[in-house]
């Protein structure tokens, strides 16, 4: 299948969508639909990304995020073809978010993003849903709205899966700039800088990313487990 029979895999998934749905989910499980016809479909996709000149993501998280994305698009939750993809497995002093247009399938950005102080230090291991706890949540989100606060341009998530991520908003997880997200930082450091479980960006892209991905679209954090 080339990147052309996308769209038109989109239209056959989409057409039956039901109502919007604002309760999280009660478990990550429930997104998967491991049919091996789709999987199928979705290494095709993978298989033929524009990739612009990035690296791709592990197939095995890219899989994930387009399940649980097709899923929750049917559901309501998303209003926009676009995936954002956060590998939580690569070491932050890797470029390990990615932005991805489903329409075109084409990578739009491969950025760095820092993880919570209390998730590890150069790679991330632990992960909360609890408020002042310091660390990232995993799983999917819904994007937002901009609004402007102590980091400039920043845009609100909302957790979509219960008991995972759904205090997301209610904690303050937002995406935004930071000048500890950056190569000089690592070259200083030996890792990059962390956020207090936000997902904070290097500051000469986080306007183009947040302008690109506002308005309830997908954002998933992935992490080898079965929470992820």
């Amino acid at each position: 299948m080339t990147y052309k029979f996308f769209p038109i895999l989109v239209f056959f998934l989409y057409t039956f969508s039901s109502n919007k749905i604002e309760t999280p989910l009660k478990s990550p499980s429930t997104l998967i639909s491991k049919s091996e016809n789709f999987s199928a479909e979705i290494i095709s996709v993978y298989n033929n990304l524009n990739r612009n000149n990035y690296f791709l993501p592990k197939l095995e998280s890219f899989q994930k995020a387009m399940f649980g994305f097709y899923e929750m698009k049917k559901k309501g939750f998303f209003k926009k073809d676009i995936l954002t993809l956060i590998d939580f497995s690569l070491s932050s002093n890797e470029k390990r978010l990615w932005v991805i247009d489903l329409s075109t399938n084409t990578v739009l950005f491969h950025s760095l993003v820092a993880h919570g102080r209390n998730t590890g230090d150069e790679f991330a291991k632990r992960f909360s849903n609890s408020a002042e706890s310091f660390k990232s949540s995993l799983g999917f989100y819904s994007t937002g709205e901009i609004y402007h606060g102590k980091h400039g341009k920043s845009l609100k998530l909302d957790g979509l899966e219960k008991g995972i991520n759904d205090n997301a908003r209610n904690r303050g997880i937002v995406m935004h700039a930071a000048d500890y997200v950056s190569d000089f930082f690592i070259k200083e450091n030996k890792r990059l800088g962390r956020s207090q479980g936000c997902q904070a960006l290097p500051a000469e892209f986080t306007e183009k990313i947040i302008n690109t991905i506002k308005g309830k679209s997908c954002l998933y954090i992935y992490f080898p487990t079965s929470n992820s």
